[in-house]
C-alpha cells in the first residue's frame, strides 16, 4: 500500500490518508473530499457549485499525485447534504467525467465535515501505460 499525499489537495483533517494506491491491483482510493482550500485549509466561499468545483478539483489533485485523471475513475460515492441540489451539482459532475461516465452511488448526508455541501470520493484504476 502507498499513501498518497499531494499539496494539490487539502491536508486530512483527521486520522486517514488523502488517498491509498494498491499497486497488485492498480487501484487508487481517494478519501473522500470537500470543497475546502488546499492552501488555506478553509471551506471556499459560496454555494454548492463552488463547493462542487472545488471538490472536483481537489480530486484532480489526488489523481494527478500518481499520474492518473478523471478518466481514470471507475467509481464515485456523491454525498450530498441536501437532495435539492442534485441537479445543479450533476451538471458540473457531468462537465468533469466524460463518457463513460463512472458508476456513481449519489446519498444524502446531514452533517458532512466542516459542514460541507458537498463530498464526493472516488475509486481509480491506473492503466498499465501509467505504471511507473
Amino acid at each position: 500500500m502507498e499513501v498518497i499525499h499531494t499539496d494539490r489537495a487539502p491536508k486530512a483533517i483527521g486520522p486517514y490518508s488523502q488517498a491509498v494506491y494498491d499497486a497488485d491491483t492498480r487501484t487508487l482510493y481517494c478519501s473522500g473530499q470537500i470543497g475546502l482550500d488546499p492552501k488555506s485549509g478553509e471551506m471556499v466561499p459560496g454555494g454548492v457549485e463552488e463547493q462542487f468545483q472545488q471538490v472536483l478539483q481537489n480530486v484532480r489533485g489526488v489523481l494527478s499525485a500518481r499520474g492518473m485523471a478523471p478518466e481514470h475513475v471507475l467509481k464515485t460515492t456523491l454525498y450530498l447534504a441536501d437532495m435539492a441540489d442534485f441537479l445543479k451539482v450533476n451538471e458540473i459532475y457531468a462537465g468533469f467525467f466524460t463518457p463513460p461516465f463512472p458508476a456513481r452511488s449519489t446519498v444524502a448526508a446531514a452533517g458532512l465535515p466542516k459542514g460541507a455541501l458537498v463530498e464526493l470520493e472516488v475509486l481509480a484504476r491506473q492503466p498499465l501505460d501509467l505504471i511507473d
